[in-house]
């Protein structure tokens, strides 16, 4: 099977999603209704088909080598509400419906420290 060429993959309609050399793209979460990014992770194949099969987002660990469910001991799911594709199919940005914190430290958003000159300062939720 051919590759798909760059134009196909930059201007078709065609989902070819392009992984990288160790099978990952760049998946972003944003709150749909903010549109806060809420948190960055890594999706391979089977965390792309699990999190379009069942609309709560999937990710690949990379900690522990497998699939993870957002939420899966937490309880704090993000419900998948659109996935937009970038311009060469190699990173996602997925809007969401968070129940609940999505940073593992509590935080609304993995994003809660603002880097000001040689420090991290905490902002506000």
């Amino acid at each position: 099977m051919t590759s798909p060429s760059v134009a196909d993959r930059e201007q078709g309609s065609a989902f070819l999603p392009r992984f990288d050399d160790r099978g990952l793209l760049i998946a972003v979460a944003l709150d749909c209704a903010t549109r806060e990014v809420l948190m960055v992770a890594y999706m391979d194949a089977e965390a792309l088909a699990k999190t379009r099969e069942t609309g709560l987002a999937h990710f690949h660990s990379r900690s522990r080598g497998r699939l993870w469910l957002k939420g899966e001991t937490s309880g704090h799911f993000l419900r998948v509400r659109e996935i937009r594709v970038d311009c060469d199919q190699d990173a996602l940005v997925m809007l969401v419906e968070p129940e609940g914190p999505a940073c593992h430290t509590g935080a609304r958003s993995c994003f809660y420290r603002l880097l000001a000159d040689d420090r991290l300062e905490r902002v506000a939720d």
